[in-house]
Parts: structure tokens; sequence; C-alpha cells
């Protein structure tokens, strides 16, 4: 066999070697994710039995499930490299102009939902475009927008607080309506699991095949992992990155959508404190910072384990600030981490 015959019968091995590569570090993240979650679920419920039951764990799905669609969304942007802070603003926009429109205004809420929706696809356009032709970083634009937002919630909502079952003086609500939307995650089954799980699994299964499973989302990683060789790939960078934020938005108005439908209640302060929760979720579930990297399931196993860890510490009662505590030691352990992995997989490919 020739030097050129050696060479050429080589290189499919090497290939085969890095991706196996990157596949185990994928698996060893992910599995010790879930057995984290294992273990925290072990623990609380050797301090108190009375947690391990169905109805806790429904507690947990259910609390989950708005931070989980938020962070898909905001996996998708993290993957093709960039960051969105104004998602938790996006959410209480969505959820305070739903209810002025529907409640105040009168505009029936089949009509309601979709604007409010339509809002959160605006603004994702509104930060992708200044990301992208403006050339502003990212990390900027969107923490701008998250004040920008805020101030524009106030605004809208007049600092008020709506609740569709108690409308304002002089407002009506048919009662058709307020029993579409309540049903949109109503509790079903013996164990009163809500329809917003149901919700967050059928978003996960189709943000899952957008990101795995289609054109889309091989682009949206090599764009996110070397964005040089996209360019050069002729590769529509600036499209995919707004459309990543517009889904980052959409997502997050779903969010709020369906969690003031199970809530019943508006505060024009909601939402501005699921910026960690939602930012942890993705960095835990195995997204990396420096793009090309991000999970569906990494990104739930996140969300998960948060809820979990907040849940339990709910019951338990250690004080509200363990709660932060434990939030930001997961958090900056979770950001080490995938810094540590990033250098080893550069010293591993040097």
């Amino acid at each position: 066999m020739t030097g050129t015959e050696s060479a050429q019968a080589a290189a499919p091995k090497q290939s085969m070697s890095g991706a196996g590569k990157a596949t185990i570090d994928v698996a060893l993240r992910l599995g010790g994710l879930f057995a984290a979650i294992v273990v925290v679920a072990i623990i609380f419920i050797i301090i108190n039995p009375n947690i391990a039951n169905l109805n806790m764990a429904g507690s947990v799905l259910r609390s989950m499930s708005s931070v989980a669609i938020m962070a898909l969304g905001l996996t998708l942007v993290i993957v093709v490299g960039e960051i969105d802070l104004s998602f938790g603003a996006i959410y209480g926009l969505a959820i305070n102009a739903l209810a002025v429109l529907w409640i105040v205004n009168g505009v029936p809420v089949y009509f309601a939902m979709p604007i409010a929706i339509l809002i959160g696809a605006l603004v994702g356009l509104f930060n992708g475009f200044l990301v992208t032709q403006l050339k502003i970083p990212s990390f900027i634009v969107t923490l701008g927008s998250y004040n920008l937002l805020y101030g524009v919630t106030l605004w809208v909502s007049n600092t008020a607080t709506y609740n569709p079952a108690y409308p304002p003086p002089g407002k009506t609500v048919p009662q058709g309506e307020l029993d579409f939307f309540v049903g949109l995650t109503q509790p079903i089954g013996p164990f009163r699991l809500s329809l917003e799980v149901i919700w967050m699994i059928g978003i996960a299964i189709v943000v899952g095949l957008l990101l795995h499973r289609s054109l889309f989302g091989f682009r949206l990683m090599a764009i996110g992992g070397n964005p040089t060789a996209a360019a050069l790939a002729r590769l529509p960078v600036r499209s995919y990155k707004v459309m990543a934020f517009v889904l980052c938005g959409v997502l997050a108005a779903i969010a709020g959508v369906l969690d003031f439908s199970f809530i019943q209640t508006s505060q024009p302060n909601t939402g501005l404190s699921a910026t960690f929760p939602v930012f942890a979720a993705v960095i835990i579930g195995g997204a990396s910072l420096s793009g090309g990297k991000g999970t569906v399931i990494g990104t739930l196993g996140g969300a998960l384990l948060l809820a979990e860890l907040q849940l339990g510490l709910s019951i338990l009662s250690p004080g509200a600030h363990v709660q932060q505590i434990f939030l930001g030691a997961v958090t900056i352990g979770a950001v080490a981490l995938d810094l540590f992995l990033t250098k080893l997989r550069k010293s591993r490919s040097a």
C-alpha cells in the first residue's frame, strides 16, 4: 500500500475517533446530569419521606414547564453562538399584553393570545436585527431589551394586576373564553397533572426535531461552532441568527401565556426573576457558551434539576436565601465545568 493510500485509509478513522470523543463527552455530561437528578431526589426523600409521592412529582414537572419552554428557546440562541437575556421580560410583556387586550379592552382571547405570541416574535426580530445588522454584541442588545421591555410592560399594564375571573369594574370576561383559557393548563388524570406539562413535552419534541433532525439545526450548530467557516461556506449566518432570536421570543411568550392560564393572575414585574433559572438550566444541560453545542434532552434535564432543588428546598424551608445560594452556586459550577471541558477538548485535539 502506498503512502497516499495509507493516509486516505487513516483519515476516516481519525474522523470517526473525533466524532466518538464528542459523543462520549455528551454522554458523560448527560449521564452526570441525570445521576445528579436521581441523587438529589434520594437525598430529599431521606430527609423528608413524605415528599415521595406522584403528586409531588407532578408538582416538580409543572414548576419546570415554563422554565423549560423558555430554556429551549435560549438553547437555540446559545447554540448559534449568541446570548439572549431578554426572554424573562418578553415572558412578562406577553402576559400583561394578553391581560390588557383581553380583560381591559375586550379583545377575544382567541385573538389576544396570538397577538401576545406575535409580540414575542417581533421582539426577537428586533434583537436579531440589532445583533446581525448593526453588529452590536447580543449581550448588550438583549440586556437593553430586558430593561426596555420592562418599561413597556409597566406602561401597558399601568402597573396593575389583572385576573380574568375578577375583571375590573365595568369590564366583563365571557365565561366561555375564561373556560377555554383556563382549560389550556387544567389538571388531568388521577394525579392532577397540569396540561402545561403536555405542552412542554410537545414543544420539546418540535424543538428537538428542529435542532437535531433538520438542516436548520445542523446549520445552527455549524454557525455556532465555527462562524468563520460557516461564512466561507456561504451559509446564511445572519438569517439563522435572527431566526434563533425570533424562536426564543416566541417560546418565551408561549411560556408566559401558559403560566397566565395556570396562575390566572398577571403582575407587571412577572418574569423578571426568570433570567438566572432559565440560563442555568441551559448551561447545566450542557450547552456551550462558545456556541455549537446544546441538546434538548440536556436542557430539559437542567430545568428538571433546578425545579427539583427549588421545590425540595421550599418544602424543607431552610430559608429563601438558601435557594438563591444554590442557584448561584450551581450556575457558576456549570459554567466552570463547560470552560474546563472546552479546554480539555482543545488540548486533546491539539
